[in-house]
């Protein structure tokens, strides 16, 4: 799967590399930009066991955006590849939602990285 999408202010390119759902983000995402992003993070995917999430790119991100980011970390993890900007940074800390994410400081580790087993 390679899909890519450009918008006005943002950008979203998903590709697989076997289980591993890549998804690059870029520019400004809310509520009226998120359709791209909902379908690159589908949550019911069939054979993804991660999303790797290249968010270095991103340069606002709302509430919106967010839960969509974190609905496939309810039963698979989600790993946030490279430098994270501060002001999506910011937005993951005052929320809590950092710890639904694993971090890697590039693509390659993040494909890769080992994942902590869930707590329920």
């Amino acid at each position: 799967m390679a899909v890519h999408h450009s918008g006005a202010h943002n950008s979203v390119e998903a590709r697989s590399e076997g289980d591993v759902r890549i998804v690059v983000m870029a520019g400004e995402f809310d509520m009226d930009s998120v359709g791209e992003l909902r379908t690159a993070l589908d949550p019911e995917a069939a054979g993804v066991t991660r999303f790797v999430l290249d968010v270095s790119g991103v340069t606002f991100a709302d509430s919106t955006a967010l839960s969509i980011m974190l609905q496939p970390a309810l039963d698979r993890p989600v790993v946030l590849a490279g430098q994270v900007p501060d002001r999506l940074a910011r937005l993951l800390e005052v929320t809590g939602a950092d710890r639904a994410f694993v971090a890697a400081p590039t693509l390659a580790e993040a494909i890769v990285v080992a994942v902590p087993p869930r707590r329920r």
